[in-house]
């Protein structure tokens, strides 16, 4: 059952939300191409957490090994830090959620590592622009199969692939909660019912080539099966009646 949020815990879950967007701009300014490995921005991340208060959400869930998800290229999701530093041309998907005073928020960006190709800076932005097309159908009286459509219609307009096998999902006194499915693809005015205080993350995850992945031996990373690149994108957001409002933001 989705459990609706009142303006007091919505208020909570945006100063998670904070919390995540200043740990992934501070990852994303710290990357020297050639230097700074997954693992560095891994512990930035969790110093900034602790410093405030927080706890990471993805550490030891389901066992999990890190505090963050960070993937690189073809890696979908779920990649676990390593010490590879990053190299020029690389993009890389900062993947991570806050747990502060009882309360989640997670988000996701993709970033270029110094100079990229074009190619891969169209994907970037076709990628994010489809989680804002999702995030406008987030209204109260919509369905879940309006953002799903919305975000699958932009991003093969665009001539790109959105990954089937992961979602986006409820979120609030747990990482994972109802409504447990918000994919990015689907049929409009199908799908649960967006009501008033529902708090969800949105998070497209869209491939160059072929939606169809493939998970690692080590059971967590999950990369293209063609070893094209993919972007992920995400914002926890919260519907209300006054419309939708994005608790992954730093101001």
């Amino acid at each position: 059952m989705t459990v609706l949020k009142t303006r007091p815990e919505i208020e909570k879950m945006r100063a998670s939300g904070k919390v995540v967007a200043r740990a992934l701009r501070a990852m994303s300014e710290a990357i020297v191409p050639g230097k700074t490995s997954p693992a560095d921005l891994d512990a930035l991340a969790a110093r900034i957490v602790s410093e405030a208060g927080g706890t990471p959400s993805f550490l030891n869930y389901r066992g999990f090994p890190a505090n963050t998800c960070i993937s690189v290229n073809q890696v979908v999701v779920h990649g676990i830090p390593t010490n590879v530093p990053l190299e020029e041309g690389d993009i890389v998907s900062l993947d991570m959620g806050v747990l502060l005073d009882g309360w989640h928020a997670d988000g996701a960006w993709t970033y270029p590592v110094g100079s990229i190709g074009k190619e891969a800076q169209r994907l970037l932005n076709v990628t994010e622009e489809s989680l804002y097309q999702g995030i406008a159908k987030a209204r109260v009286g919509n369905r879940i199969g309006d953002i799903a459509s919305a975000v699958q219609k932009y991003v093969e307009k665009n001539g790109y692939s959105v990954v089937r096998d992961l979602v986006g999902h409820g979120i609030g006194r747990k990482l994972h909660e109802e409504p447990g499915s918000v994919p990015n693809f689907g049929s409009p005015g199908k799908g649960e019912l967006l009501r008033d205080g529902m708090t969800i993350c949105i998070e497209p995850m869209v491939n160059q080539g072929t939606y169809k992945v493939r998970t690692l031996p080590d059971k967590w990373t999950l990369v293209t099966t063609d070893g094209k690149l993919s972007a992920h994108f995400e914002h926890t957001i919260a519907i209300t009646r006054d419309g939708v409002e994005i608790l992954t933001l730093e101001a």
